[in-house]
C-alpha cells in the first residue's frame, strides 16, 4: 500500500508578504487534498501512484466544504435538473425517468429531480450522483477555483452517496484524475493498478472491460482502505478502483482533474497544420482511403509535407490555440451582476481591486499592449503597461498608487478592466 510521506508543516512561510503569493506558494486548495510535501506529490505521485492521505495529517475535515445535509438541500430545494443527478446500483445507472417529473404550476419543467422518488431508490440500496458540484454549491464552486489555480488543470467535482453496505458501482478506471475526499461515514476503497495505462478520453474502461475485471478479481491491490470522514485518497487516470460503504451511509467528494496531456499538443500541432495548403488539397478521384496500396502512394509525401510544418510550428502559434481550448475549462470565480454593476458606479480614487479569481489572462508588452483572455483580447496604449501588470498580479491594488499614471487615466483604466470582468471590487 502507498501511504502518505510524513507530514510535513501545514503553515509554510511564503516567500513574499503578499497576499496573491502566499496562495500560489501554499496551494491552499491542494493542501487540503494532499498530505506531506507537496512538491514530493507532484514528483513522485502525480499521474503514475496513488496515494492515501489521512485525516490526521490535513489542515481540515470537508464539512466546510458539504454534509449529508447538503445533499438533503440539493435535492429536495434546489430544483436540480438532469444531468446534476445520477442513480446507480451494482453498476447499473437507472434511468431519469424514475426519478424525475414535472416541476408544477409556474416552471413547465419535465426533467427536475423527485425527491419522493430518489428517497425510496436510496432506501431500495441506491447511490446517488450529485454531479457537477463546481457549479452548484457555492463551496465548492470556490474550492474547485482555487484547485484548477493550484494544479493547473480545469478541475469538475461530484458526490457519491451510498447507503449502508451498497455499491454503486463495480471496478472500473476514470479518464482523469481524482481525489476522493470522504465526508460521512466510512467506505472501503480497493485500488489495483493499471490495465490501460494513462488512457485518453476516448479511451474508456468499457474498452478494457473484460481486463479491468479479470484484474480487480486476480491481482493484489496497491491499495485497500477503509476510508474515514477527513481522509483523502489520490486516484491517477487509469487506475482501477471500487467502494463499498460500509455500517452506514457514506459520502465522499469526487475532484476530478482533467489532466492535459502531451496528445493534447500533438492535437493542436496537427490542427495547425491545415494553415498549409499543400495539404489541404483533395485526394485523387476515386480515391479508396481503406485500401493500404493507394495510401503507400500518398503517405510518404503526406508525411513529408506534416514533417516539415510541425519543425517550423513557433510555441506563440501553439500557445495562442492551447488558450482558446484549455483557458475556458474552468469558470472564474462568480460574478455577482448587480453587485458588480454597482461597483463600476460607484469607482472612485480610492476604491481597492483585484483580478478575479480564477481568470487566466496574460500581458503581451508592446505597442499596443496586448492583455490576452480566454476567449478574447483587449488592447491598451503602452502607457498603462505598469499599471496593467500590477492589477492582473493578484495583489490588491488601489486606485490612485498605480504606476506611470494620472488618477484621471487610472479611472478610465481601471473603470475598462471592471467593464470587462477582469478585476473586481476587493471585499472590504
Amino acid at each position: 500500500m502507498t501511504t502518505v510521506p510524513d507530514a510535513g508543516p501545514l503553515d509554510r512561510p511564503a516567500s513574499s508578504a503578499d497576499g496573491a503569493d502566499l496562495l500560489r506558494d501554499e496551494r491552499p486548495a491542494l493542501r487540503r487534498c494532499v498530505a506531506g510535501d507537496l512538491d514530493e506529490f507532484a514528483n513522485s505521485y502525480w499521474g503514475s501512484r496513488a496515494l492515501l492521505s489521512h485525516g490526521p495529517d490535513l489542515p481540515a475535515p470537508y464539512d466546510d466544504l458539504f454534509s449529508l445535509e447538503a445533499v438533503d438541500e440539493l435535492l429536495s430545494r434546489r430544483g436540480l435538473r438532469t444531468p446534476f443527478l445520477r442513480i446507480a446500483k451494482n453498476g447499473a445507472v437507472v434511468g431519469d425517468g424514475q426519478f424525475t417529473g414535472p416541476a408544477g404550476v409556474g416552471a413547465e419543467i419535465a426533467d427536475q429531480v423527485r425527491d419522493d422518488k430518489v428517497a425510496a431508490l436510496f432506501a431500495d440500496g441506491h447511490t446517488v450522483v450529485l454531479q457537477a458540484l463546481h457549479r452548484t454549491w457555492p463551496a465548492l464552486v470556490d474550492f474547485s477555483t482555487q484547485l484548477a489555480a493550484d494544479a493547473g488543470h480545469p478541475v469538475q467535482i461530484n458526490a457519491y452517496v451510498t447507503p449502508a453496505e451498497s455499491q454503486g458501482f463495480s471496478a472500473h478506471y476514470d479518464v482523469h484524475d481524482v481525489f476522493v475526499l470522504q465526508v460521512a461515514g466510512e467506505k472501503h476503497w480497493t485500488v489495483h493498478e493499471p490495465v490501460h495505462v494513462d488512457p485518453l478520453r476516448n479511451q474508456p474502461w468499457t474498452d478494457h472491460a473484460r481486463a479491468v475485471e479479470a484484474a480487480a478479481r486476480d491481482k493484489a491491490p496497491v491499495i485497500d482502505e477503509v476510508l474515514r470522514p477527513g481522509d483523502a485518497l489520490y486516484v491517477p487516470r487509469g487506475f482501477l478502483h471500487s467502494a463499498t460503504a460500509l455500517g452506514g451511509v457514506s459520502a465522499h467528494l469526487t475532484v476530478g482533474l482533467h489532466t492535459l496531456t502531451r496528445y493534447l499538443l500533438v492535437q493542436e500541432l496537427a490542427a495547425l497544420a491545415a494553415d498549409q495548403p499543400s495539404l489541404r488539397t483533395a485526394l485523387p478521384l476515386g480515391f479508396d482511403p481503406g485500401d493500404p496500396e493507394q495510401l503507400a502512394q500518398l503517405l510518404p509525401e503526406v508525411v513529408d509535407l506534416f514533417t516539415q510544418e510541425l519543425r517550423t510550428a513557433t510555441p506563440d502559434a501553439l500557445a495562442a490555440r492551447l488558450r482558446r481550448r484549455t483557458w475556458s475549462s474552468n469558470r472564474p470565480a462568480p460574478l455577482p451582476p448587480l453587485a458588480h454593476a454597482a461597483s463600476i458606479a460607484s469607482l472612485a480614487i480610492g476604491t481597492t481591486v483585484r483580478l478575479r479569481a480564477g481568470l487566466r489572462c496574460r500581458v503581451v508588452p508592446g505597442d499596443p499592449l496586448v492583455l490576452q483572455l480566454p476567449d478574447r483580447t483587449i488592447t491598451f496604449p503602452p502607457t498603462t503597461t505598469a499599471a496593467v501588470t500590477e492589477l492582473t498580479s493578484g495583489k490588491d491594488c488601489k486606485v490612485g498608487n498605480l504606476p506611470n499614471l494620472d488618477p484621471a487615466d487610472q479611472l478610465v483604466l481601471v473603470r475598462r478592466l471592471l467593464t470587462e470582468a477582469v478585476v473586481v471590487a476587493a471585499a472590504q
